[in-house]
């Protein structure tokens, strides 16, 4: 359970605020912050004096102990006193959600960098793997994320998908994509305006597989792969385009979504500097499809 601390009121302690607005009962609470149970956005425990933070996240997650490690490390490819841009596993939340709180890119990162105040700057599905950008000072972090909203990042990806050489590339695939919140498929309305726009280029290709360069101009959930599914070529590991799977078990670490942020380009809006980063991570199904099909939840 996630709760909003508020950003008005005259709570000295987060403990004071949970135990006024939670009525759980002699104890409880002041019970679930010893034993470790209610954490902070960096998955570590809130101590029972923390001072009130409004606006800050908390949890309760009881089985924090038994939350699944995601068995693959996060790379760090730049860092400086503003930024710090890490490559993540296929996997990996970006930030706490749901049953993901310390298992996160966020939650690592700022405790491996020591940078209690690092955030996200934008997101990734937690099933894509790739570049992301966080922000060292919450301060500047507007400047960033500003970035991202006026579309002053220019982003490449990589995909796997069957190779088809009926279907006509490059092309720019543009249409109205809507996500409603608890549906896991996001969907295209017919005729509608469109909100959403993609590049889709044949990188290369090698009997029935393809590798495709896709750079999105703008940032729908699941664009790439509503967009490649639409081309009649679903990413190879998508649990839902075109048809959504049955529930997958957390450990279960198998054919990982083939979807790879590859590239990212901005000029910093903090320093002037001109950055541009590349991924140094593969898709398995292109280094080796049977590996990548026949794998079991081992190395990546």
């Amino acid at each position: 359970m996630r709760v909003k601390l508020p950003s008005d009121g005259a709570w000295e302690t987060v403990r004071d605020h949970l135990v006024e607005r939670l009525k759980a009962g002699p104890g409880v609470i002041d019970g679930m912050l010893r034993g470790g149970l209610i954490v902070g956005v960096d998955g570590l425990p809130v101590a029972p004096d923390a001072p009130y933070a409004p606006g800050a996240f908390v949890w309760f997650h009881r089985d924090l102990p038994d939350e699944v490690v995601v068995p693959y490390g996060i790379d760090v490819v730049y860092r400086d006193e503003h930024i710090v841009v890490a490559d993540k596993p296929h996997f990996l939340a970006t930030t706490p959600r749901g049953s993901h709180v310390t298992e996160t890119a966020l939650a690592r990162l700022r405790r491996d960098l020591d940078i209690p105040a690092l955030g996200a700057a934008h997101r990734l599905d937690r099933l894509t793997a790739g570049l992301i950008l966080f922000t060292v000072r919450p301060e500047e972090r507007g400047a960033y994320q500003t970035l991202f909203g006026e579309r002053r990042v220019r982003k490449q990806y990589e995909a796997v998908a069957a190779y088809a050489p009926d279907v006509e590339l490059p092309r720019t695939v543009s249409s109205h994509i809507v996500k409603e919140r608890g549906i896991i498929a996001a969907y295209e309305v017919p005729g509608a305006e469109p909100n959403s726009e993609s590049h889709i280029e044949l990188a290369e290709h090698k009997g029935t597989l393809a590798r495709y360069r896709l750079t999105p101009h703008t940032g729908r959930t699941h664009q790439l792969r509503v967009h490649m599914n639409a081309l009649g070529l679903p990413i190879l590991g998508d649990p839902v385009y075109p048809v959504v799977t049955g529930p997958v078990p957390p450990d279960d670490f198998r054919r990982p979504l083939q979807l790879l942020a590859r590239v990212l380009e901005f000029t910093d809006p903090v320093t002037g500097a001109d950055h541009r980063f590349v991924s140094a991570r593969e898709l398995g199904a292109w280094a080796s499809y049977d590996a990548w099909e026949d794998r079991s939840a081992g190395g990546q």
